[in-house]
């Protein structure tokens, strides 16, 4: 109704004056009939209040579709009712939603290839830096080893790529089961362990509560442990010598908490900490960080339904806290 008066306000007001005007000027002629006059502007004010109820009601579904908020592209296409301009709007909503739905077919087409095309190529890459892993073992120390951390971080940086690309298909793409914690944390520690020797970190995993299983799926929660583990390694070298992992049960819900006792996180980064290609201060420090790896946590986490907190004081360490 609000947009209905606003569109005809100006017919209103310049009826109005018609009917003041006409009166006025049949007035200084000399038709001084009051009751006439009154009548006459009950005719008229009457006759454009039936044709301004006339025109609303019959484009009350058009009024309505303006004043509504769209939710869902589908929603936007709506039957406006007979009258001509309600046909001509619907026309046109149809005609602009095959126009946009052609486009974002299009589009789909193609981040699909684009994403097909990714997924080959990482796994192709994969072989030729295993077996570049295996020629390093044939080199004297320390070549060797320095070949093997490189291809290491490659490895770990192809992997990020890949679970990237499959974000897109997580909603496909897992499988929730009971998973054991204290299993899945051994697990990453192990793949991670020429990391942690490296730095000269290791990792203390104390179980607070034993044999905690959680509702997860075990593939995306390796790379979210992955993830975390490997951060805490990064921040903390050269800084301290130990992470602590934690595992209890705690008001019904399973709990993963990975401390480090290394540079911390500054309170203003905090806030983006999980912002996509946000490297914040450290990041500037550690020039490997790349701010994809934490954001990518988060987005899993938040689709499996897992809560994660952070608490870190700079100069201290950092304490990421997965809730089941």
């Amino acid at each position: 109704m609000a947009l209905f008066l606003r569109e005809h306000l100006v017919l209103i007001v310049v009826q109005s004056i018609q009917f003041i005007v006409m009166i006025g000027l049949f007035w200084l002629a000399g038709y001084r009939d009051v009751e006439l006059t009154f009548y006459s502007l009950f005719l008229g004010f009457f006759f454009l209040g039936c044709y301004l109820l006339y025109q609303y009601v019959s484009r009350r579904a058009v009024y309505q579709r303006l004043q509504t908020e769209v939710k869902t592209f589908d929603e936007s296409i709506q039957s406006l009712g007979e009258t001509p301009l309600g046909q001509a709007l619907e026309q046109l909503q149809r005609s602009q939603y095959r126009l946009y739905a052609e486009d974002i077919a299009h589009l789909n087409k193609k981040q699909d290839e684009h994403h097909v095309f990714l997924d080959r190529w990482i796994h192709q890459m994969k072989t030729p830096v295993s077996v570049i892993e295996l020629l390093a073992q044939e080199l004297d120390e320390p070549e060797s080893s320095d070949v093997r951390e490189e291809t290491e971080r490659l490895k770990t940086e192809l992997n990020t790529v890949l679970y990237m690309a499959r974000l897109r298909s997580v909603q496909t793409d897992y499988h929730i089961k009971q998973v054991n914690l204290v299993d899945i944390v051994n697990s990453v520690n192990n793949d991670n362990k020429r990391l942690f020797i490296r730095n000269k970190i290791y990792p203390e995993v104390k179980e607070q509560t034993e044999n905690v299983h959680v509702e997860s799926d075990e593939k995306w929660l390796f790379f979210i442990l992955s993830q975390i583990i490997q951060n805490a390694i990064k921040y903390s070298a050269n800084e301290a010598n130990t992470i602590l992992i934690e595992i209890d049960h705690v008001s019904g819900k399973g709990v993963c908490q990975i401390t480090d006792y290394g540079v911390g996180i500054p309170l203003e980064d905090k806030r983006r900490l999980f912002d996509m290609f946000f490297t914040g201060e450290n990041g500037r420090k550690f020039r490997e960080s790349t701010g994809v790896g934490l954001y990518l946590v988060k987005e899993v986490a938040d689709y499996l339904g897992h809560e994660i907190e952070v608490e870190s004081i700079v100069g201290e360490g950092t304490t990421f806290r997965i809730i089941f």
